[in-house]
């Protein structure tokens, strides 16, 4: 049977702490059949007493637990936590919950369903069917909310995924966690390290699934979320989107130089009459080898082939999968000579090389040649 440990910080939470203990070890967790169920308690030393009150309930659970640390911030909580979890419960999925009754303790049930149903990463959407915000929340708050939470969705470039920004997650340990370096997440003393889990999360994760959450509104406490947890949100997206497509602006960079082999080969073609396939596959072929040398050097560095015998094949292979793009444009180039004449040439060749050659050797080369992608990018997050 699995074992989940929700991971739960605390600070300065005693008016909450013991009736979420009793919500969950006493009302919740008995409801869930096909998981061992745990609650772990952060307390950074609350001076209310918070860690007390929940030395206290261990007497009355047995799948209660207590960390207790040095304060330094929401991230940093969660990641002792989860190295707690993991280490000395031995959890196979970790959950993150906020101890102030914003993630009702109702919805841990179908999130522990999802994952023993077979996703690796499970979150609790307020923005998909079923979800929601509170009502009581200002418009001006709800928007806030809603088109931040927008924006990380576009800078992420993770359109399927409706919720990015929420803190009621499930990770599943073993492929995910354990290949995350917890001890170097951005803005561990901020909401934002938030973007920098999810980010890493969904990247290892096979199967990603979004449940419906009813976010409530605190009813102890006002909100920690201020202008500046904003703008540092903000920031750890903007850096990962940045650096998310490190590869791709390169590899645009490193096709570009390739277009501009093949403009100049394919001119020269032109001008000595060679006949129409010809000339479009040869200067193909010059494309070709531009891209091998430079994807291999610059591009795909941290996958960098070496070696004679290594080279040499992994050209031959690279080759291969290029006849793709050899046809690819041999038979739409031939295509535009019949259709507008040899004159238009080089006005047809950048749609060719951008919106039918490009996608394809992006997906090649990152499939097949420098195998970047243990899943295709389009398979596997479910919603």
């Amino acid at each position: 049977m699995d074992k989940v440990v929700i991971v739960m910080p605390a600070f300065n939470e005693a008016e909450n702490i013991a009736p979420m203990i009793e919500e969950l070890c006493g009302k919740e967790f008995p409801k869930i059949k096909g998981a061992e169920m745990h609650l772990l308690v952060v307390d950074a030393n609350s001076p209310d007493g918070t860690g007390k009150i929940v030395k206290e309930k261990q007497d009355k659970y047995e799948n209660l637990h207590l960390l207790q640390k040095e304060k330094g911030g929401l991230g940093a909580d969660y990641i002792a936590g989860f190295k707690y979890a993991t280490s000395e419960l031995h959890a196979d999925a970790v959950m993150e919950m906020d101890a102030d009754f914003q993630h009702p303790p109702r919805f841990v049930k179908p999130m522990v369903e999802a994952y023993l149903d077979g996703a690796e990463y499970v979150i609790g959407s307020r923005y998909i069917l079923g979800g929601s915000v509170p009502s009581e929340w200002p418009i001006f708050r709800k928007a806030v909310s809603y088109f931040g939470n927008l924006f990380i969705r576009i800078v992420l470039l993770k359109p399927k995924l409706h919720d990015l920004t929420t803190g009621f997650r499930l990770t599943k340990v073993k492929g995910v966690l354990d290949k995350i370096d917890l001890d170097n997440i951005m803005e561990p003393k901020r909401f934002a390290y938030k973007v920098d889990l999810l980010y890493q999360s969904i990247k290892n994760a096979k199967v990603v699934k979004e449940v419906p959450l009813e976010f409530a509104p605190r009813t102890k406490e006002q909100s920690k979320f201020d202008t500046k947890e904003m703008i540092s949100t903000f920031r750890v997206a903007i850096i990962l989107g940045i650096k998310d497509k490190q590869r791709f602006i390169k590899f645009g960079i490193v096709g570009f130089a390739g277009y501009i082999v093949n403009a100049v080969f394919l001119a020269i073609f032109t001008n000595l009459n060679f006949v129409s396939a010809l000339a479009w596959g040869l200067s193909t072929e010059f494309a070709i080898i531009n891209n091998f040398v430079f994807n291999n050097i610059w591009t795909f560095k941290t996958e960098k082939i070496t070696g004679v015998k290594a080279l040499f094949k992994k050209f031959l292979q690279f080759n291969g999968t290029s006849i793709g793009a050899l046809v690819i444009q041999t038979v739409f180039g031939g295509l535009s000579d019949w259709l507008f004449g040899i004159q238009y040439r080089q006005l047809a060749l950048p749609f060719i090389i951008v919106f039918l050659v490009l996608p394809y050797n992006y997906f090649m080369y990152n499939a097949v040649i420098w195998k970047t992608w243990k899943k295709l990018p389009f398979i596997g997050a479910k919603e």
